[in-house]
């Protein structure tokens, strides 16, 4: 008889990590049910994605609030119910602030936790799948690449239909499910802690990242050198906005519409001087509502993109 297939439980997490006495340390946690020591992370609530998550989780186990980072992959392992479990880990730097106003106290989940050394915590790790994942962080750091800045780039929410919309193409609005897509890129960028918006001018752009910049307090910068219409014309300037982007190396959302997104990437990788490879154009194919996050080094942005993640539209 065939059995029906379990459907696999998500988790998401991170590797938090702060330079102390001028070494790398890392965070683990001491678990009270379990008695075991891991990295910090947790199962997906209904309706979350997994940034979120990871972001939730890491403020829930250990009071600390994050911005992802890098991420490191998945750990994937059956439960004791059968179920395979798969974790998805993101490296994430913890400020010395975030530490000072964290509301951690030892509970029914989590009885400690403590910084230490990455030689420290192979060792103190309970679990194989987690010093894999512990490893990959590792590998950052012997790369020098463990600080690090995201562009997210965004193509806009799904629009109105040309077909049905009698106006200039620039003033086409979002339709229903574009608004719904708008509504859930707020809740799923805001996991890495953007500083700025730069939007094409076009109002399903700007629309797209209202309710992100609504509820972060973030201004939207428009800006003709990524819309449509002046790509078109050929008079866009998406140089010049990418430049600044890498020059200022701050965490920035970049929205903008599906034929631009490729010279997007494209400066992406002039700016940090990476090989052009097939993730470049990859990463730029989005549907309305996707989105790609470009990390890049923070004290050397010319060393290269260090990661490329993308995302689905969750509406």
């Amino acid at each position: 008889m065939t059995r029906a297939v379990e459907t696999a439980v998500y988790a998401a997490g991170a590797v938090c990590w702060r330079i102390l006495d001028g070494r790398m340390h890392v965070l683990v946690v001491h678990r009270t049910a379990y008695g075991d020591v891991t990295i910090p992370k947790g199962k997906v609530d209904p309706g979350e994605s997994l940034p979120e998550t990871a972001v939730r989780e890491i403020q829930e186990e250990t009071g600390l609030a994050i911005a992802l980072g890098v991420p490191l992959g998945e750990s994937r392992y059956a439960m004791p119910s059968g179920r395979e479990k798969v974790v998805h880990y993101w490296a994430a730097e913890v400020s010395e602030q975030a530490v000072q106003r964290s509301t951690f106290r030892p509970n029914a989940e989590i009885a400690a936790l403590e910084w230490v050394t990455i030689k420290r915590a192979r060792s103190y790790l309970s679990y194989e799948p987690d010093v894999r994942i512990l490893d990959a962080f590792a590998t950052l750091c012997e790369q020098g690449v463990t600080s690090t800045f995201p562009l997210l780039v965004v193509r806009h929410g799904k629009a109105v239909d040309r077909s049905d919309w009698k106006g200039e193409d620039a003033a086409r609005p979002l339709a229903a499910r574009g608004v719904r897509q708008a509504a859930a890129l707020a809740s799923v960028l805001a996991a890495w802690s953007p500083q700025k918006i730069v939007s094409s001018p076009a109002v399903r752009c700007v629309t797209t990242v209202t309710p992100l910049a609504a509820a972060h307090g973030i201004s939207v910068k428009r800006d003709d050198g990524i819309s449509q219409d002046a790509w078109e014309a050929g008079k866009g300037d998406v140089r010049r906005v990418v430049g600044k982007r890498v020059r200022v190396g701050k965490p920035a959302v970049i929205c903008s519409h599906g034929p631009v997104l490729p010279e997007i990437m494209r400066e992406i990788s002039l700016a940090t001087a990476t090989p052009f490879g097939t993730y470049v154009d990859e990463s730029a194919a989005l549907d309305t509502g996707g989105f790609s996050v470009v990390h890049l080094s923070a004290t050397n942005p010319a060393s290269g993109i260090v990661a490329v993640e993308t995302h689905p539209p969750r509406a």
